[in-house]
């Protein structure tokens, strides 16, 4: 079989060949062994089995491995997605997988490869995608659609899959690096979460304003999710980066994972999972930041395609330290996720996080805890000022904490964000929301921020092995803060410092950026303000790399700028289609928030998408084999394939511990803590609606798992071992 490192047909990108790792190709070999083993007796309950009016019995679902190789190259990364896909019966069978990506990917290419067949896809308007897939399936060719269900949520379906077949869909996506501080960051999600759905009218109640249904596509977002209680986890994974910095790498970690780290050069290293291969049950992170005293002050990079020049910038604007008495009195309103996601690690980490806050108020401060599921609780009427008393009770109402329940996040943002004394302006007003995300209606949050900010100022604190990104960052962005990811109990004194040093010091603001050549398509547009430790980062297209770009803001009631030569930019990689992932991004804000109407946002969306070849909202990849596969009248079945359960959640917490259909109701009142008012919300709708397919593995098979991998790993060392051994001359 044809690997997509190894077939003629492929696209170009990256600049070199991305080989699968010798554990995946393991983990294929396990995968066929399944395929080829006599089926082992159905589990007499929480079996998951392919659906479809065209199959005439139930079978099992596919199996799945994904192979993620990145290339890491300065301030940009490349990565392919591998995902193998297993038929394990004797039907033919279409799979889908809901999968995340990183909310900031460009995804610009998909292949499949089926036997010795390499399949390329074409970008096409999502509708016109689907037809052309239906079409393809029904005909019985070999098909695969990869379509965006959220900037961070991507579906792939796979038509016709043979009996005991195993097919590949690659996937490639470009993304720019994060920075703070001296610190890059590599974020890769591995699992989508259960996402919590407010209420549809038909079961309860009608939605804000328009009495449509807010989660109109929840179906879409809600796969299968395993218990792992009673099943052992599925999707395994292997990762591997080839980290080019364009500097002399001091340290690099993964707070997430074991990782096996080699020395490629002074700028270069080879990262992959001292494990191998684990379960797609929390995200990737891989940090790392230059040798001591070699941190870059200034990055400029651009490319050129289609006869323009695409610019990327970053820039750390001068530091700032107010001193403690010069440091504005503050506002700080801290919320808490309970609901039934955040139960175990999850729920220490955004304590810990919360406390770690309350302990940095000074007597000139004054505060207020917010905590909510599918209710919410104020700790104050009204801020208090941040006295031992009231530090006390906030401790105590925090300790008192219980996750459990839905995620009704608006009604606790808009009274987090409500401003009592907008007059105020002398004293700094800043809202802390710490949570997961996991919810399904994004925009409805989008909304109300911009909506009600006003001169708050909102900062976003992820917690867990897979927070939603695309919630978060956008979050802050909008509400003009920031974005901070606790995955881990072992990072909160680390990131919680570095997050409530923001949060006191000021702030660089009024930033703008101008170019000589008047014709710079900037983004974003506007720039953000910057705190401690953040740098300035900007894409522009333009028609020359010729002139000059003023960096320009105000820190601390002072105005500083910056000029910088164009000509000094080096050559970089896929900086357009990372300007383009961005201005599509800034399009959808300004959809969401009114400033641009729906026509006019989808025409520029569209148009983005179509000139450079990316997955979004309105536009699909999708690959169909010439030759038909499948015999005409044979059955069809379809499968949901998956996901395992995020590491840490506790699986009766978000599904309920009753019987697989029953819904949970809102959460018993507790007692602990300080007397406060109960603001109650809608009745909870789970994510995973009312109808859960709880896939258990079959009997024999993690012995044969275990077997399959030490031989095929034997082989791998056999075949090294033939390979270095002189051949005899015939």
């Amino acid at each position: 079989m044809p690997t997509p490192s190894s077939c003629p047909g492929f696209p170009p990108e990256p600049p070199r060949p991305v080989s699968l790792s010798p554990l995946f190709l393991a983990l294929l070999a396990v995968l066929v062994m399944l395929g080829s083993a006599r089926a082992q007796p159905a589990p007499a309950s929480g079996g998951l089995l392919l659906r479809g009016l065209e199959a005439s019995r139930p079978v099992e679902a596919p199996l799945l491995a994904t192979d993620i190789g990145v290339d890491v190259s300065g301030p940009t990364a490349r990565a392919v997605v591998t995902q193998a896909f297993r038929n394990t019966t004797d039907a033919w069978v279409e799979g889908t997988y809901v999968y995340p990506l990183p909310e900031d990917a460009a995804v610009d290419a998909m292949t499949l490869v089926v036997g010795d067949r390499v399949i390329l896809a074409n970008i096409r308007e999502r509708a016109a995608a689907k037809r052309v897939y239906e079409a393809a399936k029904a005909a019985g060719h070999a098909a695969a659609l990869t379509e965006q269900e959220r900037p961070n949520v991507f579906t792939n379906t796979v038509a016709n899959i043979g009996p005991g077949e195993t097919v590949l869909v690659r996937i490639t996506y470009q993304q720019a690096i994060p920075v703070s501080g001296a610190i890059r960051a590599l974020r890769l999600p591995l699992v989508v979460a259960p996402r919590y759905h407010p209420a549809p009218p038909a079961v309860g109640f009608a939605a804000i304003g328009t009495g449509a249904d807010r989660v109109p596509d929840r179906a879409r977002i809600s796969p299968p999710v395993l218990d792992p209680s009673r099943s052992a986890p599925l999707n395994p994974v292997a990762v591997t980066v080839r980290l080019e910095a364009g500097f002399a790498i001091g340290a690099v970690r993964s707070a997430t994972h074991p990782i096996r780290v080699e020395e490629t050069g002074p700028q270069g290293r080879r990262i992959t999972l001292a494990e191998g291969v684990v379960p797609a049950d929390r995200d990737f992170e891989l940090t790392w930041e230059p040798a001591p005293s070699r941190t870059p002050g200034l990055g400029l990079f651009r490319e050129e395609v289609g006869g323009r020049t695409y610019l990327l910038a970053t820039l750390n604007p001068p530091e700032a330290e107010a001193a403690a008495s010069a440091r504005p009195a503050r506002d700080v309103t801290f919320v808490i996720d309970n609901s039934g996601s955040m139960a175990g690690a999850s729920m220490r980490q955004a304590k810990a996080g919360l406390l770690a806050g309350l302990a940095r108020l000074s007597l000139r401060d004054r505060f207020n805890v917010i905590r909510f599921d599918d209710t919410w609780d104020a700790l104050f009427p009204e801020p208090a000022a941040a006295t031992p008393e009231a530090l006390r009770a906030a401790e105590s109402f925090v300790a008192a904490l219980e996750a459990r329940g839905g995620t009704e996040m608006l009604a606790p943002l808009r009274a987090a964000l409500a401003d009592a004394h907008p007059e105020e302006t002398r004293r700094v007003r800043q809202v802390v929301f710490l949570t997961d995300g996991a919810v399904g209606d994004e925009e409805r949050i989008f909304a109300a921020i911009h909506e009600q900010l006003g001169r708050s100022r909102l900062f976003m604190v992820g917690i867990g092995a897979a927070p939603n990104g695309h919630l978060m960052r956008h979050a802050a962005e909008i509400g003009r803060g920031s974005f901070t990811e606790i995955r881990n109990l072992d990072q909160v004194g680390e990131r919680t410092r570095a997050l409530y040093a923001k949060l006191e010091a000021p702030a660089a603001t009024d930033l703008a950026a101008v170019f000589t050549a008047g014709d710079a398509e900037v983004t974003p547009n506007p720039l953000p303000d910057l705190y401690r430790g953040e740098p300035m980062v900007l894409t522009a297209r333009l028609a020359q790399a010729a002139g000059t770009v003023t960096v320009s803001g105000r820190l601390d009631g002072k105005r500083w700028s910056r000029t910088l030569p164009l000509a000094e930019a080096v050559a970089g990689k896929g900086i357009a289609k990372v300007w383009a992932r961005a201005r599509i991004s800034e399009t959808e804000t300004a959809r969401i928030t009114g400033r641009l109407s729906p026509e006019a946002a989808d025409a520029r969306i569209l148009g983005l998408a179509l000139e450079h070849g990316l997955t979004t909202r309105l536009t699909s990849l999708v690959a169909v084999d010439a030759t038909p596969r499948r015999p005409a009248g044979t059955p069809l079945a379809a499968a949901d394939l998956p996901l395992n359960l995020p590491a840490g959640w506790d699986f009766a917490k978000v599904f309920g511990d009753g019987p697989r259909d029953r819904t949970a109701g809102p959460p018993r009142d507790r007692t602990a803590g300080p007397p406060r008012e109960r603001h109650a919300g809608p009745a909870p709708i789970l994510a995973a609606a009312r109808s859960l397919d709880l896939p258990r593995t079959g009997a024999g098979v993690l012995p044969q798992f275990w077997l399959g991998l030490a031989l095929a790993m034997l082989g791998q060392v056999l075949r090294r071992l033939a390979a270095r051994r002189p051949r005899c001359a015939r």
